[in-house]
């Protein structure tokens, strides 16, 4: 289906993709007990700390992630790539609450925005008519993680201090990723590829500065319903364990609900890609979400512990949608020309997303809210993103000069 230089390119991005990983919430989560521990910090403490640095991360990634219309892409992916070992490098000598902050907002900056930020940019502008497939494909590499790193990591920490594996990551980093990188995208250049494409088309799409697309109502509509997974989800993933007291489910039961929430996410991803590039990304997008609504429903109605397992299933169908309709939708309506920055600002977001719900999650149950009632809440959020996203329905198509 896709030729040698195609097939480089969603290497390319598989990988970046995995790599992301070590900035990802479910990878440092594997660290939290460690750390405490060794900084001597409460659960609150650690939260706020990472809640904030996450934030701070999201503002630097909309600045420093536009820099990828204006260099090669490989230029660029070998600075993600220093940054990314350095900033592993950075996390294994923590000793204080300020380092802490510090590793966190280089590890969320390096790893979960810039790596993959320069996987889905690079895929989403190399590819038209089998985006969405490619887009799918690449999102593999953190599903590889999430299924392999977990354990691969809780069996390294019985033999080695935690500070050492970090330090082993970054060496790992700057060895593997610069040779991959090298000959997998050093052939590869966008500019030209854009260019003899627009003369192939009969229609030229409208390609939108980021500026433009702040001034259009529909960027914010479709970001309210983009940025719901990433806002619940987190939430979710970092209070597990209240919402396991507050179920009266077993202490293995969401452990074991990620199985399902894996699967699905990986088999959401095939499909979707097919999907997208068969009826494309702006007619699906209204679907997105539904998922997620009958999720805050079981959470809310149900109790029984089964109930876990079809609550995180159906997040992975939701994130398995919004993996690859986060980067194919803004190609779609805004074109490839500067899709660097505006996915830069929408990584951002996401970015911001993530510690936004962990703070939201957090206030309420402070504020005495229980499971149901935080469900409540959610359910409220996707319900109106999804009713504001069908009013504009037939809004979502591209402009052609």
């Amino acid at each position: 289906m896709f030729k040698s230089l195609s097939l480089k390119v969603i290497i390319f991005g598989f990988i970046f993709t995995f790599f992301s990983s070590f900035g990802q919430s479910f990878f440092l989560g594997l660290f939290n007990s460690s750390i405490r521990e060794a900084l001597s910090i409460s659960h609150g403490q650690f939260g706020s700390i990472y809640a904030s640095a996450t934030l701070l991360s999201s503002i630097v990634l909309v600045w420093i992630g536009k820099k990828i219309d204006d260099v090669n892409i490989l230029k660029f992916a070998s600075y993600v790539i220093i940054f990314l070992s350095a900033s592993c490098f950075i996390f294994s000598k923590i000793s204080s609450i300020i380092f802490l902050f510090i590793g966190i907002f280089l590890m969320r900056l390096a790893g979960q925005g810039l790596s993959s930020h320069t996987a889905t940019t690079t895929i989403s502008r190399f590819f038209e008519k089998n985006r969405g497939r490619a887009l799918s494909t690449g999102w593999l590499g953190l599903s590889l993680a999430e299924f392999t790193l977990p354990v691969l990591t809780v069996f390294l920490l019985t033999f080695f201090e935690w500070r050492d594996i970090w330090f082993y990551i970054s060496i790992l980093v700057i060895i593997i990723l610069p040779i991959i990188s090298y000959v997998l995208v050093k052939d590869v250049k966008l500019e030209t590829r854009e260019k003899s494409s627009v003369s192939e088309n009969t229609k030229e799409i409208r390609q939108w500065k980021r500026i433009e697309v702040l001034k259009d109502y529909r960027f914010y509509i479709i970001s309210i319903t983009m940025l719901a997974m990433p806002c619940i989800a987190t939430g979710s993933f970092v209070y597990q364990s209240f919402i396991t007291t507050s179920k009266g489910w077993g202490p293995y039961i969401i452990a074991q609900s990620f199985m399902a929430y894996s699967i699905l996410s990986v088999i959401t991803l095939f499909i979707s890609g097919f999907l997208i590039d068969k009826f494309s990304s702006r007619k699906l997008l209204i679907y997105m979400n539904i998922p997620l609504l009958f999720a805050t429903f079981v959470l809310f109605y149900f109790n029984a512990q089964i109930s876990s397992f079809f609550f995180f299933g159906l997040l992975g169908i939701t994130n398995g949608l919004a993996n690859v309709l986060g980067s194919s939708t803004w190609a779609e309506i805004y074109g490839v020309r500067f899709i660097g920055s505006i996915k830069a600002l929408t990584t951002a977001l996401m970015v911001f997303a993530t510690a936004f719900g962990t703070a939201l999650f957090g206030i309420l149950i402070d504020y005495g809210f229980g499971i149901e009632q935080i469900a409540i809440v959610s359910g409220s959020y996707v319900l109106t993103s999804i009713i504001l996203l069908y009013l504009i329905r037939n809004k979502l198509n591209p402009q052609y000069l």
